[in-house]
């Protein structure tokens, strides 16, 4: 009987520490949440930003691709998690802004969920078209467009995105009533498109660059305030007056500590000053950002401000 005491009280000792050893391990570990699969943009920043973190916080920082559901998956797991979970996730507009909009039940409560942590990136939107559509200009696509309708289509990364709000601003300011067709990512998109198979498409402007740059398909215009790259004019030169600026940034969820939160947001947004991280994400084609909490809140608010009336007008409701 002894003996059966003894082991059971050196099983439960083992349990308690393993136990502890568990917690001490998840608090001395930041995960960085990744909603998108490893090789993007999102995945990119995340992994520059938490080889940094790692150095000036002293403790394991894990870059973690959580995939499914458009990114919501993610969104969803972490949710569940408990209140002042060590994670971070890296999301954009899509999450934060369109996807609650569109669709009857997200999975999440932004508002009630999480809260803003550092906005780290900016990002443009493009307009191209594949090799076969004889245009060089967008006031000539959209006579192209106008005089081959049973050819015109938008292709967009996926129903309900950015790209798709902005090609139906485009379509209702060029006043063509254009076709607009949702894939399944970027990679698909714009395989149809060098492929022929989608005459235009309207995708953030780091997917489409390289093979514009390759000569496999033509960019005609950008949705910055300026030109980003000196060759490629911007949506206002072409006289239509749209814009439209996307974004990344890492929330927490809403149960972490302010403290805890604010240091977060105050080395994000050092990290973001260095040099040799800004030129990183350059060469990325996108805008380095150095925010706190503050800022990263009024810029998602503003980007509300501006899609939220698109996105309602659109009638898009998605199960």
């Amino acid at each position: 009987m002894k003996k059966r005491q003894f082991v059971a009280t050196v099983a439960l000792a083992a349990s308690a520490c393993f136990s502890a050893f568990s917690a001490s391990a998840q608090e001395t570990q930041l995960r960085l949440i990744v909603p998108y699969p490893a090789g993007g943009s999102s995945d990119l920043a995340a992994r520059i930003i938490g080889n940094e973190l790692q150095a000036r916080l002293g403790q394991t920082v894990i870059v973690e691709n959580m995939v499914g559901a458009g990114g919501r998956l993610a969104l969803q797991n972490i949710k569940r998690m408990p209140a002042d979970a060590n994670v971070l996730v890296l999301v954009n507009p899509a999450l934060m802004v369109i996807m609650p909009q569109v669709l009857r039940d997200a999975g999440y409560n932004v508002a009630a969920d999480f809260q803003p942590i550092s906005q780290v990136a900016s990002y443009e939107m493009a307009l191209a078209v594949g090799a076969a559509v004889p245009v060089r200009e967008t006031k000539h696509l959209l006579a192209w467009m106008r005089a081959n309708p049973e050819k015109a289509n938008f292709g967009v990364p996926a129903t309900g995105s950015i790209p798709h709000f902005f090609a139906l601003m485009l379509s209702q300011a060029a006043g063509v009533n254009v076709p607009v067709v949702g894939y399944k990512g970027s990679a698909p998109l714009v395989n149809d498109l060098v492929g022929g198979h989608v005459a235009v498409a309207v995708d953030a402007l780091d997917s489409l660059l390289p093979l514009h740059q390759g000569g496999k398909l033509r960019i005609l215009a950008t949705s910055g305030e300026k030109r980003s790259i000196s060759t490629i004019p911007t949506f206002k030169e072409a006289d239509l007056k749209l814009t439209a600026i996307g974004w990344n940034a890492f929330y927490a969820k809403s149960g972490m500590a302010p403290d805890k939160a604010a240091r977060l947001a105050k080395e994000i947004g050092e990290i973001m000053q260095k040099p040799a991280v800004r030129e990183r994400f350059v060469s990325a084609k996108v805008e380095p950002v150095s925010a706190n909490q503050a800022q990263t809140r009024a810029t998602v608010e503003a980007f509300a401000k501006q899609w939220v009336p698109v996105i309602q007008k659109s009638g898009i409701k998605l199960d």
